[in-house]
């Protein structure tokens, strides 16, 4: 991080040793927040386009605004993210819910505290793609999936679920979809370009990205067949939910900030060209680094989806998921949604 010659602690105890001072004439007293010493935090991070306001909020000072000493922590998959903030190594984690973290939340040790990524209807959102061998043997709608096979990181992931849904909406049983369990992202990116397996669905930032490069053919969105989706949530220990209430809404708001400048600049379109390209240089720091800057750009603007305002939380989306997890008998069906979800700290939707 970066040094300063007069640190931002000692600046703020040498102001509350003086007490009150005037700016402009008028007394000015440190808020209570200010005079706090800074508190360590750790996000977890996975390097996509929708971990954006974490960038932004860290590039931006909105964390330090908020006395957070926030360190990044990145991870391949979702499931790994969540057995670090179990275990304490990490605070915050911003993805996908997964088998490993309901399974976590049973034994009382995480809680889902907010909504992040969600698909909504008349945006580009989460595409289905197939591959130019699959596409050219007649895979060219999501209907012809079955006895096809399907990428995916891990059982329980979020792409284990999107091929539920994908299935669902279009009456295939999912045993007539052979999935294929690739652990990483890159991975399935390889399998599907080379045509090892015949369909994924993926972000708009890779998925567009496939496209244009002519490795894959868009077949569908995943907005068609889930437009209320909760692709990815915000969750934390439950140790922090419940004892570290101050820390925990800190990290809300500095988030929250992020998700403005974000939704404003790529997906709302009412900020400037000026705020547009800051936004893009500072995702650009950690996506996609060995790109040229201005196609690293246009991928973030085109593969832009919505992060709810507040980080509010769609209910109805991840209770279903949380069904979903336990009709496949991948998680307990003791398991409710009060163990789960922690509703106190974000608007729910």
């Amino acid at each position: 991080m970066q040094k300063f010659q007069l640190s931002r602690r000692q600046t703020l105890a040498g102001l509350s040793a003086a007490g009150a001072m005037t700016v402009f004439g008028a007394p000015f007293t440190l808020s209570a927040r200010a005079q706090d010493a800074e508190i360590k935090a750790v996000l977890g991070i996975i390097r996509l386009a929708s971990q954006a306001p974490s960038f932004i909020a860290m590039e931006r000072g909105y964390f330090k605004a908020e006395n957070l000493d926030m360190e990044f922590k990145y991870f391949e998959a979702a499931q790994p993210m969540a057995v670090a903030i179990a275990g304490g190594d990490v605070d915050f984690g911003v993805t996908a819910m997964s088998g490993g973290l309901i399974n976590l939340a049973e034994k009382n040790a995480v809680k889902v505290i907010g909504g992040s990524l969600q698909e909504e209807k008349g945006l580009a959102g989460q595409i289905i793609l197939a591959s130019n061998k699959a596409y050219e043997a007649g895979l060219t709608e999501p209907k012809h999936l079955a006895g096809k096979s399907f990428g995916i990181t891990t059982a329980g992931s979020s792409f284990h679920f999107m091929a539920y849904k994908i299935a669902k909406a279009n009456n295939i049983p999912l045993s007539e979809i052979t999935l294929r369990p690739l652990q990483k992202v890159g991975a399935v990116v390889g399998a599907l370009t080379s045509g090892q397996i015949d369909a994924w669905a993926i972000q708009p930032s890779i998925a567009k990205k496939m496209i244009a490069e002519g490795a894959a053919k868009q077949i569908g969105l995943v907005s068609d067949v889930a437009p209320d989706y909760q692709v990815t949530t915000v969750f934390t220990s439950t140790k922090n939910a419940a004892e570290e209430r101050a820390k925990t809404e800190a990290f809300i708001r500095a988030y929250s900030k992020a998700i403005d400048d974000y939704n404003a600049a790529l997906v709302d379109k009412t900020a400037s060209a000026e705020e547009v390209d800051a936004i893009a240089k500072f995702v650009h720091k950690y996506v996609e680094m060995d790109l040229p800057f201005e196609q690293a750009k246009a991928n973030l603007v085109n593969g832009a989806m919505r992060i709810n305002k507040g980080l509010a939380l769609s209910l109805g989306s991840v209770t279903e998921q949380l069904n979903w997890f336990k009709d496949e008998k991948m998680v307990k069906d003791t398991i409710t949604p009060e163990m789960l979800f922690d509703t106190s700290y974000v608007k729910t939707i």
